[in-house]
């Protein structure tokens, strides 16, 4: 099994689909890496070579941030936000949409469930 950034790549992916298991990696980087190093597109992972792993560790150590140095700077950026109380740190606060899109409908990704209203019973319509 390949583990490279404390994440386990899965056996019978491509290497270039295998890499974006990777926090940071995405599609962009994991051909940039392949490229680099030489590694054919129809190769997959289990194929690898030990030497040819150490290699696409060694090359995302120097050049990527990743998975748990990615999220605590993803995470503080959005906690200096909070602290200077702008108004995006608000709304990342109240967990509602920060860039600008309309809470009345469509929002319910990030703001949740629905939650009822008690006691508010619909009428049928008077004649």
């Amino acid at each position: 099994m390949a583990r490279i950034a404390g994440v386990n790549i899965p056996q019978n992916k491509l290497v270039k689909i295998g890499l974006t298991y990777i926090y940071g990696i995405g599609d962009k980087f994991s051909k940039q890496i392949c490229t680099a190093l030489e590694i054919s597109n129809s190769k997959r992972v289990n194929e690898l070579t030990d030497d040819q792993i150490l290699k696409i560790r060694e090359y995302i150590d120097q050049n990527f941030k990743v998975e748990g140095d990615l999220r605590r700077e993803y995470s503080l950026s959005i906690k200096r936000l909070i602290d200077l109380a702008s108004y995006r740190g608000s709304r990342h606060k109240k967990k509602l949409p920060v860039r600008g899109q309309r809470t009345r409908c469509n929002a319910r990704t990030r703001k949740g469930k629905a939650i009822a209203i008690a006691g508010k019973k619909l009428t049928p319509l008077k004649k």
